[in-house]
């Protein structure tokens, strides 16, 4: 049985650095392991000996059995079509110019298309381990909305809108008097742009039943995984930390920890107050003083947020530590996340 492991949160915070290392980590321990990321910083993808990362899995040299792709929205909507459209709908759709920008810019598409090829691997039991690195967008949230929002759009409510409840022939849809919306948008949009969005909305929404009924499966998917959120301590993240449990009540999903990244040392605090020996110029002692001081104030509104965070919604904080330079190889992923326990606990 596969088991998926949902890294999310605000984007900045680290989460594909974070799911390497639970990679690393997890597959280390004799479980094949494949982290399906968004698109690495050229210096993690040193850190995994990767070179070119793709759609297709690729596995990473050193590492026991583990695996790492990167997920590409267009060729994933493309599957779509290709797997649920009939044939001749789907190459209408696909050389429609409104259905590349669906697949680019409609907000949850690409979280949509990350969840299917998560699906995807799921069900080809594969791997014993998919770590999902997540879209930034929306502060993560949307990720779990996501199946729920494209049922939404291919359901066809903007054709409803436009049209009226039943679902129109293409010819209907096109005598303007029958509705004063269509009107309006034939002078503003002009006849052949109103063609081609039509055109578009209508083949989409053949598609309906079959996304439906794939994205009731995607949802059970994502409430049978473990789900972290990362987060640090900057105001941001620590804001969409919160609005992201805060809109949990929607999509049913319970997380099981919280990786607090880039965290000062709690040891600073406590140097702060200590005396500084061996420096005899007062003006220097006093300005590495202030220093301390300052990086001890940091280092205490940090254990201040995540112990607000962990007490606030009852989810265990493990913290990761800053490190610098960041991880440069598959044993410094490994080391960044090994005194937390955090794969031990979570049963992996």
């Amino acid at each position: 049985m596969t088991s998926t492991i949902i890294v999310t949160g605000a984007g900045g915070v680290g989460k594909t650095t974070l799911s390497a290392a639970l990679g690393a980590a997890i597959s280390q321990r004799g479980r094949s392991t494949l982290v399906l990321t968004i698109d690495p910083a050229k210096r993690l993808a040193d850190a995994l000996g990767i070179r070119e990362l793709n759609d297709a899995p690729t596995r990473i040299t050193g590492a026991q059995d583990m695996w790492a792709a990167m997920l590409d929205a267009s060729a994933s909507w493309e599957a779509i079509v290709h797997r649920y459209a009939d044939p001749e709908v789907g190459k209408r759709l696909l050389a429609n110019p409104y259905f590349q920008a669906l697949a680019e810019r409609f907000p949850a598409a690409q979280s949509y298309a990350a969840g299917e090829r998560m699906a995807g691997y799921i069900e080809t039991k594969q791997f014993d381990v998919i770590i999902v690195d997540t879209p930034p967008s929306g502060g993560g949230i949307e990720f779990f909305q996501a199946p729920a929002m494209a049922n939404n759009l291919i359901s066809g409510k903007l054709l409803k809108w436009l049209t009226g409840s039943n679902l129109p022939g293409r010819g209907l849809l096109y005598r303007f008097t029958a509705r004063p919306m269509l009107r309006i948008a034939d002078t503003v949009l002009g006849g052949p742009m109103l063609s081609d969005i039509t055109d578009f909305l209508l083949d989409l929404r053949t598609m309906h039943d079959t996304i439906s009924v794939r994205s009731r499966t995607i949802e059970g998917y994502l409430r049978q995984a473990t789900t972290i959120v990362a987060t640090t301590a900057d105001p941001t993240p620590i804001h969409e930390t919160r609005r992201f449990f805060n809109e949990l009540g929607g999509v049913d999903i319970k997380p099981k920890a919280i990786m607090f990244n880039r965290k000062l040392p709690g040891s600073w605090i406590d140097a702060a107050d200590r005396p500084i020996r061996d420096v005899p110029d007062e003006a220097l002692r006093a300005k590495a003083k202030a220093n301390l001081q300052a990086w001890a104030g940091e280092a205490r509104r940090q254990s201040d947020a995540a112990d607000e965070i962990s007490a606030r919604y009852h989810v265990p904080v493990y913290p990761i530590p800053w490190t610098s330079p960041p991880p440069q190889d598959l044993e410094q992923l490994r080391d960044l996340i090994a005194d937390t326990r955090i794969v031990e606990d979570l049963g992996f």
